[in-house]
């Protein structure tokens, strides 16, 4: 398996972890500098708190490369008894050792976190995210000082080890979760196509941004919706999500998109288009009712509400919206950019039902990108219908290589956050200049 780069990896990673996304007491701790990107990545997929963890080996006096121990930047100590009573190594050389590394430790944590305090890991489930295994030695050192802070469980997640190591490593944690356990194993970075070193500063970017988001309820009147808003600093846009049918506002696909939006700063709103107690009735239908997941008109009407919500929003309200629809979404958020012409300022479909918007295509006047998979046919032929009847001055119907239809190939999703982003900047007003990429080149990447 060959990553793009720590991000995609983070989106594989995070859908191997889907099922931690509705725990109680989840955090992810990213390993500095790399696995910091891919726990990024992990903890905006599962909505989880994510902060650093810092660890480092207790060198033996006078063979530093020989660990007798580790601690982490918190409360964490590991020491090897069975080296401590082997190198004679006495409480006073422990303690000394100690207050050096730990200075080290501490100096960094300030660095990382500033003056937020980290997260608590007792009682917690923690999610370990690397980039990367090869000897095991480094993590080793910090799942045995982690297990000092006495988590509840203790999961290994990494993208990628070799086989011997994930098995050895499994014996000291509740689970390991690797993608690719490639044998022979040569270096991690082997399996990125960019293994650029993470500096301190995108450690801290991370960081920061994963403070930025606000669970939102919108209050419509008749119904109160749950919504994630991410704005990150000096925001110039905000895309407001309409998820598919049998989807919510924590849809891995439209998260992945989310977040590339929010790193070229553009503010995104992923909300839950129906409320529990219709998810509910939708799954326990009687025959002859209207599923509320493909009422169009009542999805529209829903993304009416939350766009006005928006534009009431101290933070966001000023700035020009856009709408990135999925399957019935799509059909719904054109609808609503018909009903709302001089406020939405571009449209992106993804795998979409434009044609279920019907009459409403011809009154759309936002520019829309109808993005599908090649291999997607039936939906191609309904996208095909649907840009016809679109008057809009821009609308372009792009097919992604070898995409079927959720998007779960090699670098497919990527093609389409890249060409959403790329679509975005160039037709919502107040773009930064500059700042936008080609349609061509953007669907090249990935």
């Amino acid at each position: 398996m060959l990553f793009e780069d720590r991000a995609d990896a983070g989106r594989q990673l995070a859908r191997r972890l889907e099922n931690f996304a509705h725990r109680p007491n989840v955090i992810v701790l990213g390993v500095p500098r790399g696995g910091v990107s891919v726990a990024f990545e992990v903890a905006a997929a599962l909505r989880t708190p994510l902060d650093v963890f810092l660890s480092r080996k207790l060198g033996v006096p006078g063979h530093a490369e020989l660990a007798f121990g580790a601690i982490s930047a918190g409360d964490g100590r590991y020491l090897d008894e069975e080296i401590v009573r082997a190198g004679g190594i006495s409480h006073a050389q422990i303690e000394r050792v100690t207050a050096e590394v730990k200075l080290e430790l501490d100096r960094r944590a300030k660095l990382y976190r500033g003056d937020r305090p980290p997260l608590q890991v007792a009682g917690k489930t923690v999610i370990l995210v690397d980039d990367g295994i090869a000897t095991g030695a480094s993590v080793y050192a910090a799942i045995q000082a982690l297990r000092q802070m006495k988590p509840f469980a203790l999961v290994l997640a990494v993208p990628v080890a070799p086989p011997s190591t994930a098995a050895w490593l499994k014996r000291f944690v509740d689970e390991v979760i690797c993608l690719d356990l490639p044998d022979p194993f040569y270096a991690v970075g082997a399996f990125y196509r960019n293994f650029a070193q993470v500096e301190d500063a995108e450690v801290i970017d991370l960081l920061r941004r994963s403070e930025q988001t606000d669970e939102v309820t919108i209050d419509l009147g008749k119904v109160k919706l749950i919504g994630t808003l991410d704005i990150p600093p000096d925001a110039h846009g905000v895309v407001v999500f309409a998820h598919g049918s049998g989807s919510s506002r924590n849809s891995p696909r439209n998260l992945a998109v989310a977040h590339m939006l929010q790193a070229q700063g553009m503010a995104t709103l992923l909300f839950d288009l129906l409320t529990q107690a219709e998810e509910a009735h939708d799954f326990r239908m009687e025959r002859h009712a209207m599923p509320f997941r493909f009422n169009i008109a009542l999805l529209a009407e829903r993304l009416v509400g939350a766009t006005k919500w928006v534009l009431q929003q101290p933070r966001v309200g000023q700035l020009p919206i856009g709408y990135f629809g999925a399957s019935t979404g799509a059909g719904a958020a054109l609808v609503a950019a018909a009903q709302l012409q001089d406020r939405v300022a571009a449209v992106v479909s993804r795998g979409g039902r434009p044609d279920l918007a019907e009459d409403a295509l011809a009154k759309v006047r936002a520019p829309v990108l109808l993005l599908v998979g090649s291999e997607d046919t039936a939906v191609i032929a309904l996208n095909q219908e649907a840009l016809d009847q679109l008057r809009c001055t821009h609308k372009l119907l792009v097919l992604i290589p070898g995409a079927t239809h959720l998007f779960e190939e090699a670098g497919t999703l990527e093609r389409v956050a890249h060409a959403a982003t790329d679509w975005f900047e160039r037709f919502m007003p107040g773009n930064r200049t500059g700042a936008a990429i080609s349609l061509h080149d953007a669907l090249a990447k990935g």
